[in-house]
This record gives structure tokens, sequence and C-alpha cells, in this order.
């Protein structure tokens, strides 16, 4: 029965990545926005659900908008940094991120966020939604939109969605089967991972971690061959002696009748449950095999079993089919290139619907299954990455739905693409553009369908507290006076947009220096985009051979054309999960 029904001008279901952002973004443009989220904690992916070391938009020009403010505010608050593990450059205390959240959302008093409510009925008027209802309230607002884990509302609502694969007749992606196949049944979507934070316990002996049902060791017999137990643990090492596990190698992922989540609320249910058990017996198996220094962590989630995330990590939810639709083409790297067309077939002719940027590589997974994919990957400062890509904002509007938009890994997105799009980033750039998009509907009073691109790309470039890149520019520092002009010339003439990723002709400012961080050695380079340092100063390295990798422009290129065998001076940070050191300054010793 619905006791009280709220008016907003926003109203975001959902406080995942997406979601959280939306919200945030939409309220600071000054729309009164309502955020209703299941979980006590928003964030998602990077919080909630407790894939507390993000992949994904590492480059330091391309942490920009929330994404660039998030990291910016972990950095700040994260004791002992962020350079923890060796799987991403950013790991953190979950806690730390849900705190960023929320206090965020607390300033803007504008922002009324409800939790612990999900959708249960969406309200129409012809083509419009026009409200939402939950357990004992209702909201009606001018813009709603779909920040739920799994494209709740879209089903609810009735809004065209796609489940499972398409084939390569469909868009002609080069790596979409050609036929259905044992694999696209078993596994419609990729698996999901109910992550569980692991404690290093030190001399102290962990509580015994107990099986859960259908405890099966040989699941998980070979997860570190070829790895060793501390590398494999350090993977996605957290400060404080905690250790996340979402470990793809006969590990915790789980897709067993993945295909549950969405046919009913009971089946969800059981498929969660199983999920959490199979991440449980993942722990119980570690702890067996590496001894009971390793336990469940302490205190960690805000409910009973404090190890376990809040809700499983979802890599694919329903897809939005939208005015337009990513593809694998669109991700892919330009021929000779290092970067994907900003201005492709998936765009609307003759526009540059860019609105969000994403580099991750395509990343598949299903469990025991190796799924060959159409790389996408590049060698960068001395590492891989992915290529970047954008993502275009008509993928966030329903082909035939007035008053919603999708702001989270529920766009209108192929199976295949979705392994790109998916990412912490990218979806948070994804939400940040659809709450600023909504916000600027309510002032315009148009349908998203009817908002000119210009002017929310405009909005998001200018953005007064967190502007947001739309062209990924390897060499395009976000604090220069012509960032903006760069950004619009891209958008204005797509086709002179350079294969390589790189402005013209631009000269660096020189990074800021720490003593403190200072290291002396020899360079060594193994290949082209692979380097090493054996170090001669501080004494406390010494002989020590480390890689080199950098997330910096400058330092990319001066990388690439050191002298082999040479003493250097370096600047940065060692990563001892890694064996890395991420270099922020160099000279010639």
């Amino acid at each position: 029965m619905v006791n009280q029904t709220y008016t907003a001008d926003v109203l975001v279901v959902g406080g995942g990545t997406g979601g959280t952002a939306a919200a945030i973004q939409a309220a600071r443009r000054g729309a009164k926005t309502i955020l209703v989220s299941e979980f006590p904690w928003l964030g998602g992916m990077l919080t909630s659900a407790g894939v507390s070391v993000p992949d994904g938009n590492e480059l330091e020009f391309f942490q920009t908008g929330l994404w660039g403010a998030f990291l910016q505010e972990l950095r700040q608050r994260q004791p002992g940094g962020l350079d923890n593990s060796w799987v991403s450059f950013f790991s953190y205390d979950p806690r730390i991120g849900a705190e960023i959240f929320a206090d965020w959302v607390q300033e803007l008093p504008n922002l009324h966020w409800i939790s612990g409510q999900v959708p249960l009925e969406v309200f129409r008027q012809g083509d419009s939604i026009t409200g939402v209802r939950f357990a004992d309230f209702a909201v009606t607002a001018k813009i709603i939109l779909d920040g739920t884990e799994l494209g709740d509302l879209l089903a609810l609502a009735d809004i065209p969605y796609r489940w499972g694969w398409e084939l390569q007749s469909e868009w002609g992606e080069p790596s979409a089967p050609v036929t259905f196949n044992s694999l696209t049944q078993k596994y419609p979507v990729q698996a999901p991972t109910y992550v569980v934070i692991m404690q290093d316990f030190g001399e102290a002996i962990a509580p015994e971690i107990p099986s859960a049902p259908n405890y099966n060791p040989s699941q998980f017999t070979g997860a570190w061959d070829g790895y060793g137990a501390e590398t494999f643990l350090n993977y996605g090492r957290l400060p404080g002696g905690l250790f996340m596990m979402n470990w793809p190698i006969c590990g915790n992922d789980y897709g067993e009748g993945v295909g549950r989540l969405i046919e009913s609320d009971v089946s969800r249910g059981e498929f969660i449950q199983e999920s959490r058990w199979h991440s449980q017996n993942f722990a119980h198996f570690i702890q067996k095999q590496l001894g009971r220094r390793y336990g469940l962590a302490e205190k960690v989630f805000p409910h009973t079993s404090t190890a376990f995330a809040l809700h499983p990590y979802y890599r694919e939810s329903r897809r939005l089919v939208g005015l337009t639709t990513v593809r694998e083409q669109d991700i892919l790297p330009i021929a000779r290139g290092r970067v994907a067309s900003i201005f492709n077939d998936a765009f609307a002719l003759g526009v540059c619907e860019a609105i969000a940027v994403g580099n991750y590589a395509n990343d598949h997974h299903y469990p025991g299954v190796q799924f060959p994919l159409q790389p996408k990957s590049i060698r960068w400062g001395g590492r891989w990455t992915g290529t970047p890509f954008t993502i275009p904002y008509s993928c966030l509007i329903p082909a035939t739905t007035d008053g919603f938009l999708v702001c989270e890994k529920n766009i209108s997105v192929s199976h295949i693409a979705n392994g790109a799009t998916r990412l912490q980033p990218v979806v948070m750039g994804i939400g940040q553009a659809a709450g600023m998009a909504a916000a600027i509907c309510v002032e315009l009073n148009c349908q998203p369908r009817d908002l000119p691109i210009r002017k929310l790309q405009t909005a998001l470039l200018e953005d007064n507290r967190s502007k947001a890149l739309i062209i990924p520019l390897f060499n395009l520092p976000p604090n220069r006076s012509d960032w903006r002009h760069w950004q619009l010339y891209y958008l204005d003439n797509p086709q002179a947009y350079p294969v390589s990723g790189d402005c013209p002709e631009f000269a660096f400012d020189k990074a800021l220096i720490q003593e403190k961080n200072r290291f002396q050695g020899i360079f060594y380079r193994l290949e082209p985009q692979e380097y090493r340092f054996t170090v001669t100063a501080p004494a406390a390295y010494q002989r020590q051979n480390w890689q080199l990798v950098t997330l910096r422009s400058h330092i990319d290129e001066q990388l690439r054309t050191y002298p082999h065998e040479q003493l250097v001076t370096l600047w940065g940070h060692y990563n001892h999960s890694g064996n890395w050191l991420l270099v922020e300054h160099l000279n010639g010793g």
C-alpha cells in the first residue's frame, strides 16, 4: 500500500556505480533529485559489491569527472595509498569508498536518498514513464533513471531489452558466434562473482572458515598454479592486511543457472545464495591450503556476514534496446591505430555523440571456458592497457519510451561489447552523463531524445565541480588552458581525430618531484614498451630488479626513447605486489 507519494525532477532507482554518479550529478546541476537504493552503501561495484580494486581509465589524463574526483578523495583518505595490488593501480578499503559517496550525497540538500527499497511497479502515461512504486511509497518525476544492477526497471516498465548473446549475423561482430551453442546456452550472460574479503591474521590463528553446502574442492584445485600463493593473494591486496577475492581461474566466479537472475525474485534469491556459498567454499579452500593465518575479514561490510559483499558483482544485466547500440566494432582500435573511432556507424550520422570514455580490454567471464575475443589491448607506459573508446549518448535512450534513461551496465550494448563497457570507471562516466542529461532535460522541459547533444557535451566539459573527459587523448592534461578547445575541436571534426590518440605538438610541464621517492639505477629496454630497472640507490633496494610503468603520457614518451643500459634517476612509487615502479618523473641521473 502506498502511504506517501514524493515528487521530484529526477528519480534515480538503484545506488550502484552509475546510479550514484547520476544522482549526484543531477543534484549538483540543480535538479530536485531522489535516489532510492536497495543497499545501505552507495557505489555498487566500487563499494557494496566489494570490487574495491577497479579496472580501467587508469591513465592519468583519463582520470576526470566524478571518477577522477573519487580517486582524489581516496588518495586523501586511504592510509598507505592506493598502490597495493597488482591487478589495478587503485586498491582501497571499500568502507572508505562508501564514506565518500555518502558524504557527497549528504552535502546536497536537493538530493534525497532513501535506502533499503526495491522497485515494485513502474507508472506509465502512454509512451512516457512517470513514476515508480516501492513497498510503502511512490515517486513521480519528470525524468526517471534505471541504475539497478540488473536493469530491473526495464522489465517492470516493459521497455524492450536484450538478455544473452547476439550472433555474428546481427551486427557482424568479429567475436560473436556464428550459431548458438552449448556456451551461449549455459552462460547467457557473463558470470557474476560474490566477492569475499579475507584477512591476514599474522601471528594469530584465524577463526576456521566452515564449508558451505555442496563443497567440492576439485572446483578450486589449481587456482593459483603458475602464480604462487603470495602472488595470488596480492592480486587484490587491500590496505590493512586485507585481500579482495574476485579470482577468475578456478575461483569464485559463479554462473550455474545464471538465467535465474531475471526469472523471479525467488529464483534470483536462490542464485545469489548459491554464489555466496561458492565464495565461502573458495575461502574455506584457501584457508585449508594456505593455513589458518588467513581467515574471513572482520567488520568490513555492514551486515552480519561482514566479510561478504552486500550483493554479487554483476558483470552483465538486461541491456536496453536503445536508439543506437554499441557493438564490438565500436570499441576496437582503428586500423594501425591506438584508439577506437569516435565517429562510426553506431553514432548518429554527422554527429559525434560521445559522452563518456572507457579504455579497458574486452574481458569476458565464463567459468571453465576460454572464450577468444578480438584483441583490443595495447602496450602503453611499459604495460598493457586497453584501446580507448567512447560511449554515445543515444545508447542511454530507449527506442520508443520517453521520460527515461539508463545509467548502468544496462545501456544499449551488445553482449560482446559489454565486456569492455561494464567496467567501473566507464559506468561512472555513463552515470555522470545521464544525470547531467536528466537535469538539463528538466531545465529545457524536453525529452531525453530531444536534448541537443552539444548542450550535454558542453555541460560535461565545463562542470564546475568535476569536468569530464569526452574525447580520449593520451597527451592532453585536463588542467591545460586549451583542454576544452581540443575536446570541442574533435567533437566538431571527428574525421580529424588522430589514430595515435595524441594531440599534435604538445609540450608537458615538469612533474612535481618528491625527494623521498627518489631512486637511481640502470635502465633496460627489453622490448618496445617493456622496461626493467636495476636499483643502485637507495641501499635498501640495491640490486633489486623492477618493472617500470607509468600512467603519465610525457613519461611514456621519455621511456620510449631513453638509452638502453644507462644510469637513470627516477621519482615514483614502488609496488611490492606487482614488483613495479610507478614512474612519476625521470631524468638522466
